[in-house]
């Protein structure tokens, strides 16, 4: 069975870099569609950025674009969410998820979840 570990969430200033891990183990983490989400209180989880099991495709939201990268290193079974450029409104917890075929953007489209990593922006 496919775990997800989520790491590398903390607080940074506005402006500021984060590179967030998804780290797989029980299956090779290229066998699946990844994609990341994130949640504030009250709200429904938003996608963020998937990555297509293949790695021939990508999707991310219009809010991210220019400044998420979403990729994966098969060695470490790990896929990671670069977030450069931060703003406060990108203040979340973050989820990866793994779905066994193609990127949805919503959260019923996926099997596996991590745990939730906590990214704070601060202005």
């Amino acid at each position: 069975q496919l775990q997800l570990v989520e790491s590398g969430g903390g607080l940074v200033q506005a402006g500021g870099s984060l590179r967030l891990s998804c780290a797989a183990s029980g299956r090779p983490i290229n066998s699946y569609t990844v994609g990341w989400f994130r949640q504030t209180p009250g709200t429904e989880r938003e996608f963020v950025a998937g990555l297509h099991w293949s790695a021939a495709t990508t999707h991310y939201i219009d809010s991210v674009k220019g400044r998420f990268t979403i990729s994966r290193d098969k060695a470490k079974n790990t896929v990671y969410l670069q977030m450069t450029s931060l703003k406060p409104e990108d203040t979340a917890l973050y989820y990866c998820a793994a779905a066994t075929d193609y990127i949805s953007v919503s959260a019923r489209g996926y099997d596996y979840w991590g745990q939730g990593t906590q990214v704070t922006v601060s202005s």
